[in-house]
């Protein structure tokens, strides 16, 4: 389960990067509750956080294409250092009483802007520490570090909130990055040897485009990511109605049913750790997708709690073994000076969707109502899943190169 820990250079990663996570979840709840004491606004919650996640859709593409033309390491821990700071200034302007509602904004902006560049260059960097070989449980690993700090970060973000107060959640974040910063800099990684480049950024982002499109296989697995982050994923936008107005459990409620959702993910995670090398990526791919679909139509028809609750389990279960298997595929498949590129397109329509699949689900519940919403989203990833599992090849086994068919443009 956890042989991507064999290699010394993922164990300095690992270890940061779990207390940096922490950290991130502590902001994110500290920041949501910032707004509401601000402006006690729903609306101004969804601005900021579409303005954090306005970078991912803008500027992802080319942070893929950064990464493919920059030694990851040194550019990771620049990123790192950013992201630092600007959680420093959160909570110093916080702490003093100098907060406004723009210095959230701009901030929450410029920490989606960092992200855009980061998370490429991380994600890509993951297969120089582990190999090919480890590269599927790296990935299920890091996906179990994420959803266990996605409950352990809100359960000590609430009590450190009543206690130190809202910029406390932003100190302790900007420190967790020490703990990254000193693993990356403790690890030894060999020079990278990359081809010269002559184009600019944008050609080498065009150029990331190009290999999309002139490989099939590749283009369906990511269209697939994209579809399942619009109808699939959004889902969790009408949790809310869901929790209140059919379950009738309200705001206590609704966090159980998130919570659920966090312990199915953190058990698929370890299971793909387990597995990921014994079975084809590719299967536990859309097994992952079918438990999702099933698992999120029982709850949307479901009357009882206890039983919506049990489904949100299997929900978050099929919601991690389809992207993190989807990950693993996309990243053995691609040529190594490709791989950056390959995961900006990625960020890019894993996350940058996600406020398009926000939009779609809010104006299907609308029309309709949010049962209607959810089971519309999961017939949509389903026919999905059938059109792209014919579309797809297996991978070749771990360990081995791929080099996809390229068809003519």
């Amino acid at each position: 389960m956890f042989r991507a820990l064999r290699h010394p250079n993922f164990r300095l990663f690992f270890a940061g990067q779990a207390v940096s996570l922490i950290g991130t979840w502590m902001q994110m709840v500290g920041q949501n509750w910032l707004v509401y004491d601000l402006t006690k606004s729903s609306f101004w919650l969804g601005v900021i956080g579409f303005l954090g996640s306005l970078p991912i859709l803008l500027f992802s593409l080319f942070g893929g294409a950064v990464a493919d033309r920059v030694p990851k390491r040194p550019l990771i821990i620049g990123f790192q250092s950013v992201l630092l700071t600007l959680a420093f200034v959160l909570g110093l302007l916080t702490a003093m009483g100098w907060i406004a509602l723009w210095h959230v904004a701009v901030l929450a902006f410029l920490i989606g802007l960092v992200g855009a560049f980061e998370i490429p260059a991380r994600q890509s960097f993951l297969i120089e520490m582990v190999g090919k070989e480890d590269l599927g449980n790296a990935i299920a690993l890091n996906a179990a570090m994420f959803n266990s700090a996605r409950l352990i970060g809100p359960a000590l973000a609430g009590p450190l909130i009543d206690w130190a107060g809202t910029a406390s959640c932003f100190f302790f974040n900007s420190a967790s990055f020490l703990a990254v910063l000193l693993g990356l800099l403790l690890m030894k990684v060999p020079p990278s040897q990359r081809p010269a480049r002559t184009g600019s950024v944008f050609e080498s982002t065009l150029d990331g485009l190009r290999y999309m499109r002139q490989n099939p296989p590749v283009l369906a697995l990511v269209a697939m990511v994209g579809m399942v982050t619009i109808f699939g994923w959004s889902y969790t936008v009408l949790m809310p109605i869901f929790a209140d107005q059919i379950l009738h459990r309200g705001a206590r409620g609704y966090a159980t049913l998130m919570s659920m959702s966090g312990v199915g993910a953190v058990t698929a995670a370890l299971t793909l750790a387990a597995i990921t090398d014994r079975v084809r990526p590719r299967r536990l791919a859309f097994t992952g997708l079918g438990i999702f679909c099933v698992a999120v139509t029982a709850m949307a028809l479901s009357k009882w709690y206890w039983l919506s609750a049990a489904c949100m389990v299997f929900v978050g279960f099929g919601h991690v073994m389809f992207f993190a298997t989807s990950n693993t595929t996309l990243q053995r498949r691609v040529p190594d000076e490709m791989r950056g590129r390959v995961m900006g397109i990625y960020a890019f329509v894993f996350m940058g969707f996600f406020p398009l699949g926000s939009l779609q689900a809010g104006l299907v519940a609308h029309w309709v109502d949010a049962r209607f919403a959810v089971i519309f989203g999961a017939a949509v990833c389903a026919v999905a899943a059938v059109v792209v599992s014919r579309l797809v090849p297996p991978v070749a086994p771990p360990g081995q190169t791929v080099t996809p068919p390229v068809t003519a443009a």
